[in-house]
């Protein structure tokens, strides 16, 4: 007879809920198991390859006996210039010390993790965008500190409003987090909206925290800013980069961070106790993919562009009233009005369509009342989604 022995987890467990896109992937193979046609524009994780050049830097990379050891644990100085010299040419920014203001990541998710490890402690506040990409509260949580959700809403351009932030939170903050373009409602933020996080975050000591990982998808001329076209900014900020979605590299692991000095000695010293680096193979890989020229990036942007539009148009059709968003691989749409929530939406989309889309409360409280659709699909499928809604008598 085998004893059963009892382990407690952590309590910390209990204040966070299943990861969202792990949720949805279950769901999607139990629907995909009874003979469903899936139609998938839930989670956004690019169709198309990673660019063929990077692949060949790749494979020869690999080949060398030289990229098979412990990688530095900060990235390789040859990685810390490329991307330092690519951001300050890609935004016209004075270029980083690629030593002491940048750091070579495992993408964005780990570094974004663990920057909430190098700061906060327990009574510590942080103030995070709501509706707003998971790990930010999760990473709060996990810290022991105490995430203040800031509304993004509609009627104010889904920017947060800095003023309505308490100043009793703000002075018990240690960090403030922005995502511009947005995940998930594909809001993007004017330069002045920046100046004034910038001036609040030094008016409060609140280190500023850029999340940058969609800024190579844009559409109708848009160009994104940085953080720092905003003066001063170095003083007080680090931006978050991924080879994620700019490159069609999810599956990579890539990113890095730069900014101010002192934040990025922090978090490479939480980093460096918990990773060992990026293969340095990917590394030598990556700094092809930095001199992928911008035609290449605007002929894949064309196809997002194309499935942007048919998912507009698609959701115009069923009534809905929306504009097309300049960035980012998603659309934010509000659900049908004869729905109660954002889950029992989704879940009809998926049970009587077989489309799989992001439900918006997932994302946070003020998500609630919307979804994301992924534009991760071709525009034929993209078509017969909404035909298919059409059938399921779905209108807005």
């Amino acid at each position: 007879m085998v004893t059963q022995i009892q382990v407690p987890k952590s309590k910390r467990l209990d204040l966070i809920p299943p990861y969202l896109f792990a949720r949805i992937d279950e769901k999607k193979a139990i629907a995909i198991s009874k003979g469903v046609d899936i139609i998938n524009m839930g989670i956004g994780d690019p169709d198309m390859p990673t660019f063929s050049p990077i692949i060949d830097a790749m494979q020869a990379a690999v080949m060398d006996p030289k990229t098979h050891d412990y990688p530095p644990y900060t990235g390789t100085l040859e990685y810390r210039k490329a991307v330092c010299k690519w951001t300050a040419q890609k935004f016209g920014i004075p270029e980083f010390d690629p030593i002491s203001e940048c750091l070579g990541t495992i993408g964005s998710k780990e570094a974004i993790h663990n920057i909430f490890l190098a700061y906060v402690d327990p009574g510590d506040y942080t103030l995070i965008p709501d509706p707003g990409y998971p790990v930010y509260n999760t990473g709060t949580i996990f810290a022991g500190g105490t995430p203040f959700k800031m509304p993004l809403l509609k009627e104010n351009n889904f920017l947060p409003d800095l003023k309505a932030i308490p100043a009793e939170v703000a002075k018990k903050a240690k960090l403030m987090f922005l995502n511009y373009p947005n995940n998930p409602t594909s809001a993007i933020a004017p330069i002045e909206f920046f100046e004034e996080a910038v001036a609040f975050c030094k008016e409060y000591n609140i280190l500023l925290c850029h999340d940058m990982a969609y800024s190579e998808i844009n559409f109708d001329n848009y160009k994104v800013p940085s953080i720092f076209n905003v003066k001063g900014a170095e003083e007080i900020a680090i931006e978050f980069h991924s080879f994620s979605k700019s490159y069609n590299m999810t599956g990579w692991r890539a990113g890095w961070v730069l900014g101010w000095a002192p934040a990025i000695q922090a978090l490479s010293q939480a980093k460096t106790n918990i990773d060992s680096g990026i293969f340095k193979a990917i590394q030598k890989a990556c700094l092809t993919a930095l001199e992928i020229e911008q035609k290449v990036l605007d002929q894949r942007n064309s196809i997002y562009d194309g499935r942007r539009k048919a998912i507009i148009k698609g959701l115009r059709s069923l009534g809905c009233d929306i504009e097309a968003p300049k960035s980012s691989m998603f659309v934010w749409a509000p659900i049908p009005s004869a729905f109660r929530s954002s889950a029992e939406f989704c879940e009809k989309l998926l049970d009587d369509c077989g489309i799989v889309v992001s439900p918006g409360n997932a994302f946070g409280e003020y998500g609630e009342g919307y979804f994301r659709i992924a534009m991760t699909t071709d525009i034929e499928r993209v078509e017969l989604a909404f035909s298919r809604m059409k059938e399921a008598g779905i209108s807005f």
